[in-house]
């Protein structure tokens, strides 16, 4: 059985999903791809500007938006295929008639277009294209309307696999392969915060794997103008009586579940949770529905890494760097994503070299 919204796989006799509260439905019989089942209130998980290397496009939505293939979008975009779908866009592969680059165009759909706080972020994204380029961003090269109204955002064409297939495929990722995942994420982010961006919605099914012709791998980050601030409420007790919160909660931090005001730190939290569950296959907290796991978010520990997965013996810094980088206090973590990225790569190797930088950071 799987959950049709986080693509969470579950045997024996469970009905609904732990994640989401949401029934789940017969798994297929072929291998589930989670790229394909997108949000029910967000954007497409691949992404804007990817396409997962297995895409499984849901049918249905707006006529208009979804039969583009063919044509030539503001007499510059020749539109090849549609590569994916979601409740809030479509996005297709299409070739840049002047530049002759292919490129990825995510048609929005009428509810998001009309979405001020939306079309604010992805043109202020938009404006600063040029210092967002980065290895392992995945940025807006154009934010534009055509003559009927229809909004679409142009990115690079990026190809690969999700980093929830990964995980998913895996059953957990090896520590070797963390770190350098890791490292490439909080570079990412840290090119967009110092801009004062926020991502608000960092999670596996925004980051895409692609593999360089060496045959080495880089992340990159997905969806930062798209990324929504989705609130909760303004108290946690609101959790239970409000149902839901918009979007995918399972990554957020505890100060946006609350719908309070975010600052990096909320995506390092994000980035610690996605952390434990490339290296275990599954997140550090417990729940029956989707508001315990929110309100255990707010008010338990993180279940420790060696008690999830005791017969992976991982350094027990490694466990010490992640539990910071969860801390429920946003000034108890690390101020930037390259510095969670460090601490862990060193944990992760067992060696802090003669500065000592484990020790300071733990106050050994």
């Amino acid at each position: 059985m799987r959950c049709p919204r986080c693509g969470t796989v579950y045997a024996g006799d469970a009905q609904f999903c732990k994640r989401d509260g949401l029934k789940l439905v017969k798994e297929p019989t072929t291998p589930p791809n989670r790229s394909a089942e997108w949000p029910q209130y967000g954007p497409p998980s691949t992404g804007p500007g990817a396409v997962s290397s297995t895409p499984r496009p849901a049918s249905g939505g707006n006529a208009s938006h979804a039969t583009m293939a063919g044509r030539v979008l503001d007499e510059r975009y020749r539109i090849e295929r549609k590569v994916g779908e979601g409740g809030m866009s479509f996005v297709y592969l299409a070739q840049d008639i002047e530049t002759n680059e292919r490129v990825a165009i995510k048609i929005l759909s009428p509810a998001l277009s009309a979405d001020r706080n939306s079309l604010a972020r992805l043109r202020r994204e938009a404006s600063l294209a040029g210092r967002l380029a980065h290895p392992n961003v995945c940025h807006i090269i154009r934010l534009g309307e055509t003559a009927t109204g229809m909004v679409y955002v142009v990115m690079p064409f990026v190809e690969g696999e999700l980093l929830c297939d990964r995980t998913h495929r895996l059953g957990h990722i090896p520590l070797a392969d963390v770190v350098p995942f890791v490292r490439d994420i909080a570079a990412g982010l840290q090119v967009a915060h110092q801009l004062r961006i926020i991502h608000r919605d960092l999670k596996p099914e925004n980051v895409m794997l692609c593999r360089e012709p060496g045959g080495a791998e880089r992340a990159v980050v997905m969806d930062f103008g798209l990324a929504k601030d989705r609130r909760a409420g303004a108290e946690a007790e609101k959790l239970t009586a409000t149902g839901i919160v918009l979007g995918t909660p399972e990554f957020m931090s505890p100060e946006q579940l609350r719908g309070r005001p975010l600052d990096p730190r909320s995506d390092i939290y994000s980035l610690a949770l996605m952390t434990f569950e490339m290296l275990t296959g599954k997140l550090p907290f417990e729940g029956r529905s989707q508001q315990e796991l929110m309100l255990a978010r707010l008010r338990s520990d993180p279940i420790p890494l060696r008690k999830m997965r005791p017969e992976l013996e991982y350094p027990a810094d490694v466990e010490r760097v992640l539990l910071r980088g969860m801390a429920k206090d946003p000034s108890d973590r690390f101020a930037t994503a390259p510095d969670f990225a460090e601490a862990f790569a060193r944990a992760a190797s067992g060696d802090d070299t003669e500065l000592g930088f484990l020790d300071r950071l733990f106050g050994r």
